[in-house]
């Protein structure tokens, strides 16, 4: 089901049972590797499913149950979990999975029993395209992600991470996406793959871009799918005015259509409120980073005036001497916490 235009691929779009993967068509013999992805998850409703995943693996994915994509794979998969299958209310989130070409992902409880790392991160409905980069390096794996709230495309923060990870030498990379009951565009804006070389080591030279011909096919392709799509949603929404959500085989809830989506509004201010939400815990960890560097300041100018003290009482005539130095220590230390408190403010 995916569908690639000049600027992006919508990898499935918004509507039921839909998978959709890319793969590269050669394999990478990249020893060590990083890929930069930018992408979007958007959707009306409130909760969306059924999500995205990065692969590296041995043979190519294609189509599967794994969203979108084919499972028992040897490699990696870095899914971006829309739905709580399990209920712990854990989800949206991002989880490592690692298999041998054997293991059967378990779908039912989110992947948490086969996770080797994993973070809770909110990827939908963001201002700003969701970016993450996966460094593969001496057999560490590394997840970052930008989290969308922001244009600065370097502002990463840490999600995961798994040590004496052993990856096939050589793989497929690939981007896949699925819906369930519920659904959600899943756009891929850029996919870069860079080898990371250990230094003396020749760089292999850039490849060309996609052909204009092929772009404006591409283009051409998108629009016309993206009109019969408009139609088929239209279409769907008049004859299932109050439709019941399945969640696989099963009617999981009755939602009236008010408590289903959200208004645009309604989307910024909730992404308003988690933009201010993120700034109180980043204020709220300063304040707790200020109050370490108090004490450990309080501790210490009491050290010094107990030694000044003892010392006074042992060489009574140095004692205008050793207090002096002390005095200047204190001083220049309390010029470094000021130095500091001005840096963390």
């Amino acid at each position: 089901d995916a569908i690639p235009s000049a600027d992006q691929i919508r990898i499935t779009t918004s509507l039921k049972s839909q998978r959709g993967s890319v793969w590269t068509k050669n394999k990478s013999i990249f020893e060590y590797w990083e890929v930069e992805v930018t992408f979007r998850v958007t959707g009306r409703g409130r909760v969306g499913a059924d999500g995205l995943a990065i692969w590296f693996t041995e043979e190519q994915g294609l189509e599967g149950p794994v969203f979108g994509a084919a499972d028992k794979w040897n490699g990696v998969g870095i899914f971006f979990d829309s739905f709580d299958n399990d209920g712990k209310k854990n989800n949206p989130g991002v989880i490592v999975v690692g298999n041998n070409g054997k293991l059967l992902y378990d779908h039912q409880n989110d992947g948490s029993t086969q996770a080797l790392a994993s973070c809770q991160r909110d990827f939908r409905n963001k201002p700003y395209p969701v970016r993450v980069k996966i460094t593969y390096y001496q057999k560490t794996l590394t997840v970052l992600i930008n989290n969308g709230f922001t244009p600065d495309k370097e502002d990463y923060e840490f999600c995961a991470k798994v040590e004496d990870m052993v990856l096939p030498s050589q793989g497929y990379f690939g981007i896949s996406a699925a819906t369930g009951g519920l659904a959600d565009d899943h756009d891929v804006l850029s996919f870069l793959t860079f080898q990371l070389t250990e230094p003396g080591k020749e760089v292999p030279a850039p490849g060309a871009e996609i052909p204009q011909k092929d772009k404006e096919k591409y283009q051409e392709e998108f629009e016309h799918f993206q009109q019969e799509l408009d139609k088929k949603k239209e279409e769907f929404q008049k004859e299932h005015p109050d439709e019941c959500m399945y969640v696989g085989t099963t009617c999981a809830f009755f939602l009236p259509a008010d408590d289903l989506f959200e208004t645009v509004s309604d989307r910024e201010l909730r992404q308003i409120f988690e933009g201010q939400n993120r700034i109180h815990l980043e204020i709220k960890q300063l304040n707790r980073q200020l109050d370490m560097i108090l004490d450990e300041q309080r501790r210490y100018v009491s050290a010094v005036t107990d030694e000044i003290a003892k010392r006074g009482a042992v060489v009574p005539g140095q004692q205008g001497q050793v207090s002096q130095q002390e005095i200047e220590t204190v001083v220049k230390t309390q010029e470094e916490v000021i130095r500091q408190v001005n840096e963390i403010r």
